[in-house]
């Protein structure tokens, strides 16, 4: 697609083809949130900037206002965010009648400076540290989800009980199956193609109503773009068409999680700094520094690859989730694999996100972990070969509590992120947590209604 420009959106406003124009940012959680303007306005005036509530960087995904919080609260007023039309992000969505849309940056409502823990800005920050010692990431990310076969107002109606996947076997790869879906996935390939988002494929993956969208590798800001907006159509489009699309990482326990698997490399000069033609398996020693690092700091940024209390229920070995920070060659029973071994597209591959990831969150602290790696020239040990499972190797956080201990004393993270940035997403971690743990849930109440 073609760059839409306001030149562009002036002559379709005049044809009458678009009315309404999306101005959106991305919360704590990954969301689009903002506001509808009548085109005329947004071309007249709010393509230069508009305003939100401070309160949408700081709630939890009830959208309630927990305190605790140093940015704001009901203590400061919670006042305004200036949001900032990032109009490079101006495109149709061609799922929405007459309708395009463009992703806010965030600022301060008086000072006009980036707010440090808005997600599109903690990924910024580290691409600029990325850009100082030479380099820039290309990333993507896999997105997988289940589909069910009733609405999202229906299921909630039921309490969100009798769930019924989409399909009523494993997916994995089954044309024949995958084709009674086609009214469904056909539309979230083609109208996110016409939104401008480099869609590969999609695919059935390995579990009953489980399917897998995979985008072209990009530039990392460029790659969580399209990972926030093709979420966002996902679940337009499977509401459109009638049913519900989620992407909660593990909705049943007898059924395997979702993921979103992180690939990335580094490049300088228009080439991947990662190869190394001459080196074992094609790897630099840059890119053996890198995942030296992601790996080292692997505890430390699990929060954001796995932020709520159920992204935990995923790490199951035998489930294709990792549950060990180690790395392999071509072997997803790691937590870290390596992609396209001596060839000039060798990446690596993080398989710890889960599908609930803010992806600029998820992205940033892998791009921090890097640069750890290569600043301090970290060894990169062996990989591991075989059932990563049963490896006596260091696991990844078990729990949300445990993960958000890890981040609180994390002087990597605190020195690359900055004290208030991380202070904020512990909060974030702290209250999805405190939230759980005065739930009761219907687990404990069958097991001991009668019995305890």
């Amino acid at each position: 697609m073609p760059r839409m420009t306001l030149d562009t959106l002036a002559q379709l406003a005049d044809r009458g083809e678009i009315d309404t124009v999306l101005a959106c940012l991305v919360d704590m959680q990954g969301r689009l949130m903002g506001k509808r303007f009548h085109v005329r306005n947004f071309l007249e005036s709010s393509h230069a900037e508009t305003h939100a509530c401070n309160y949408l960087l700081a709630t939890d995904l009830e959208m309630a206002t927990p305190e605790g919080y140093a940015a704001t609260s009901w203590r400061h007023g919670y006042g305004d965010y200036v949001m900032k039309p990032d109009l490079s992000t101006l495109r149709p969505l061609p799922w929405l009648e007459g309708t395009v849309m463009v992703i806010c940056d965030v600022l301060d409502h008086h000072s006009h400076e980036p707010v440090p823990h808005a997600p599109r800005q903690v990924l910024k920050a580290q691409l600029a540290r990325l850009e100082k010692l030479g380099f820039t990431a290309k990333m993507a990310t896999e997105l997988e989800f289940f589909l069910f076969a009733d609405s999202y107002d229906t299921i909630r109606a039921g309490g969100f009980r009798s769930l019924r996947p989409i399909s009523g076997y494993n997916d994995d790869y089954n044309i024949q199956h995958t084709t009674r879906i086609e009214n469904i996935m056909r539309p979230i390939r083609n109208h996110l193609h016409a939104a401008g988002i480099p869609i590969e494929n999609s695919k059935g993956e390995a579990e009953t109503g489980q399917e897998e969208l995979n985008i072209r590798y990009d530039d990392a800001l460029l790659c969580c773009d399209y990972h926030t907006i093709a979420k966002q159509g996902v679940k337009d489009i499977a509401w459109q068409q009638g049913v519900s699309a989620s992407f909660i990482p593990k909705w049943h326990r007898d059924k395997v999680g979702s993921a979103a698997h992180i690939h990335q490399s580094l490049w300088t000069d228009g080439k991947n700094a990662f190869h190394d033609p001459e080196a074992d398996m094609g790897m630099s020693a840059t890119m053996r520094s890198y995942m030296a690092g992601l790996i080292a700091h692997a505890p430390e940024t699990t929060v954001f690859m796995a932020p709520y209390v159920n992204s935990y229920k995923r790490f199951v070995a035998g489930t294709f989730a990792p549950t060990k920070t180690v790395w392999s060659v071509d072997n997803r029973t790691a937590g870290f694999r390596l992609v396209g071994e001596s060839t000039k597209g060798v990446r690596v591959e993080c398989r710890i996100p889960g599908s609930d990831i803010n992806p600029y969150l998820a992205c940033a602290a892998q791009i921090a972990s890097g640069i750890a790696g290569i600043e301090a020239g970290l060894a990169l040990g062996d990989p591991i070969r075989g059932d990563v499972y049963n490896a006596e190797v260091p696991e990844i956080p078990r729990t949300l509590r445990d993960a958000t201990a890890t981040l609180r004393d994390s002087e990597m993270l605190r020195k690359a992120m900055g004290d208030a940035v991380i202070d904020h997403y512990v909060r974030c971690a702290e209250v999805e947590q405190e939230d759980f743990d005065s739930a009761v849930t219907d687990y404990e109440i069958a097991r001991g209604f009668e019995r305890a």
